[in-house]
Order: C-alpha cells, then structure tokens, then sequence
C-alpha cells in the first residue's frame, strides 16, 4: 500500500515547510504530488530540486489547457527534469489572462506523452462527484487507453463510494483522496463548486475527518487501493497525529 502527500506551492517556504513536515511521518509516505495551481507563480515541476527523489517519487501535476501539442514544450520540461511520473490533467476553466489557454484535451495530451516517453508513469485523476458512476469509469477507461495507468481521486467522503468505485477498478492501481473539510464554509465550497453530495452523518469536524480518513485507510489496504492525502487548511500535527499509517 502506498501513501501519497500533496504539497501547494503557494510559496517557497510554505512549501518547504510542509516538506519538512512530511518527513517526520518516517517511511511511509513514499510519494509528493504536487498540484499546478493558475494563480500561484511556482509551477508544480519547479520543485522537484526540493524534492529528495531517493525517498519519495515526485509528481508534478500538468493542465491539459496550459499545453499546446504543437509546441512540445511539455516534452522539453520533462526532458530538463528528468521526470519518470506525470499527473496529467483537464486544467479548470482559465482565471483571467495570466497564462495562455489552448484547447487540448488531456485524453491527447496522455497519448503524445506517452508516445514520446513509453518508460514514463503516467498518472491521470478520476472524480466520482462529477458524473454518473458508469460514465466516469467509461472516462478511467479511455485514460487508461491513451495510455495513463494510475489515477488519483478527488476527495471521498463515504465509504459506500470506495466500495462502489473498488469494484470498478479492480487491477487498476488507484489512490483515495482523503482531504479533511473543518469548516461549514469549505463544506458549502464543496458542495456548491465540486458538486460533493456529503453523507448525512457527516461533520465538519477533526474527529470526525481522523475516524473516517482511518475507516478509509483500513478499506483501501484491504481492497488493494492506496492513500492521497490532500491536506488542505488543518493542523498537520492535529491531523496525522492521529492517522494509523502502519
């Protein structure tokens, strides 16, 4: 079983710092993804000099919309950084003009990347809130066909969810996303910008977040699935405190 962190590049040291952070967890967290994020200047691939590669994968996330397939640029950044794992992709609509747009689906841009480095992991993400069960694993699958073979969720937040998807990528190596939501506001957030429809014994609370995030721990080791953390506003210390990683 494996266990992934995702770090913000918001800034250098708030980036640092949770790398630091990271590494009091000992062994068991063996991968770092970090998210490409419009409005923040570091970009996700930048910091992987940061990153100590004997001890952790590194993987940068890429926005399909931030690419075109013409220039190969995403081919020259892999090149320099000597990546072995992408996360590849859709990119949100564009906020404002900071950066260009191009419309490039990241179904293409799996398969050119694929094809020009066939030894390189490719990752791609899945989103159980977005669609019907049955047409986003119809999704999964045409990922899987341009030639991506791990997928990251979006955070769960029922059990009855894993269980669902667990039957539906049996074989398919697949990390649950866990993010501990601590206020009604980001509660609303969810609800109203990723469409999460939260199960009715959900609270906006630690507790609650620490006894869930172990139930999913236990079921993910049990089907075969690994761990996504994405902590996003908690007490690090609070939080992982109390997560069983053994």
């Amino acid at each position: 079983m494996k266990f992934s962190f995702e770090i913000v590049p918001r800034t250098h040291q708030a980036f640092d710092e949770q790398y630091s952070f990271v590494s009091t967890l000992g062994d068991s967290i063996s991968m770092i993804n970090v998210p490409d994020i419009q409005r923040f200047d570091i970009r996700s691939w930048e910091t992987g000099k940061k990153i100590d590669r004997n001890k952790h994968q590194f993987v940068p996330h890429f926005r399909a919309t931030d690419f075109s397939l013409e220039s190969g640029d995403i081919f020259k950044i892999i090149e320099e950084n000597e990546l072995d794992h992408v996360l590849l992709v859709s990119g949100d609509p564009p906020e404002g003009i900071k950066r260009g747009f191009h419309n490039t689906s990241v179904l293409d841009l799996i398969r050119v990347v694929k094809q020009r480095f066939p030894g390189i992991t490719i990752h791609a993400g899945f989103d159980s809130h977005r669609n019907g069960i049955q047409d986003e694993c119809v999704y999964v699958q045409r990922k899987i066909d341009a030639g991506a073979s791990s997928f990251f969720s979006q955070p769960f937040y029922d059990l009855r969810m894993i269980e669902i998807y667990a039957e539906h990528m049996q074989g398919v190596e697949t990390f649950i996303g866990l993010s501990p939501i601590m206020t009604l506001s980001s509660m609303n957030y969810w609800e109203v910008k990723n469409k999460v429809k939260f199960p009715a014994a959900f609270k906006p609370e630690l507790e609650w977040n620490i006894d869930f995030s172990n139930k999913a721990i236990a079921m993910a080791r049990d089907i075969g699935f690994n761990i996504y953390f994405m902590p996003i506003k908690i007490n690090l210390e609070d939080f992982f405190g109390k997560i069983n990683l053994e």
